[in-house]
């Protein structure tokens, strides 16, 4: 077999690898998928001396075998976790710090729901109804839920905070990979609401 019949078998089966971490619903595999494809095309451009393909291959190879790592570490942490966690530890794991001064409007009144923050520093208000969130709050999360998926009330930084924040996206895609974290957002999702109805006058406990 010549060389290029052989690079043209490894170009073959790297495609294949290719299709088949695309059709993959679960990231875990999708990226192992990944990895090997761009070891096979490393491969077959090494022996068609393509320096180019080459370095390109081992750099797609580097960044998927990162995200594998970085996904594997976040599945730990997640499963190192239990019922009597607190659903932030559940959380932050997952979520980018955000900074912000006092007086920013996080997100207002009928705007699109698309991540829930946690308040890790400072204060936060409620001004619908005048209420003020400090730190370890959850803010955010009934929107992402909701039919119509806009936000029910405005938040305003009253003063310099530090936030995390998670998108609808990553919430989803976690969900996939641990289905255990949607009993978690339901908890979440469920003290909320009491803590709403509470609020509400002459509401009555559950």
């Amino acid at each position: 077999m010549t060389p290029e019949h052989i690079t043209l078998a490894i170009g073959a089966l790297g495609a294949l690898l290719t299709v088949a971490s695309n059709l993959m619903r679960r990231m875990i595999p999708l990226r192992v998928f990944a990895v090997v494809a761009n070891l096979v095309f490393a491969v077959a451009a090494l022996i068609s001396h393509d320096r180019v393909a080459v370095a390109l291959q081992l750099s797609l190879m580097a960044i998927n075998a990162y995200r594998l790592w970085d996904l594997k570490r976040l599945l730990a942490a997640m499963a190192a976790a239990n019922a009597h966690t607190p659903l932030q530890d559940w959380l932050l794991p997952y979520m980018k710090k955000k900074k912000l001064k006092a007086g920013v409007t996080l997100f207002a009144k009928g705007d699109p729901a698309h991540e829930m923050i946690y308040v890790h520093k400072g204060t936060v208000r409620v001004v619908e109804v005048g209420q003020t969130l400090g730190s370890g709050n959850l803010i955010g999360e009934i929107g992402l839920f909701s039919q119509d998926r806009r936000r029910t009330a405005t938040i305003v930084s009253e003063t310099a905070c530090v936030c995390y924040t998670m998108t609808d996206e990553a919430i989803y895609l976690l969900y996939f990979q641990n289905p255990q974290l949607g009993f978690v957002l339901i908890r979440l999702v469920v003290q909320r609401l009491l803590q709403d109805l509470q609020r509400q006058p002459g509401a009555v406990g559950p």
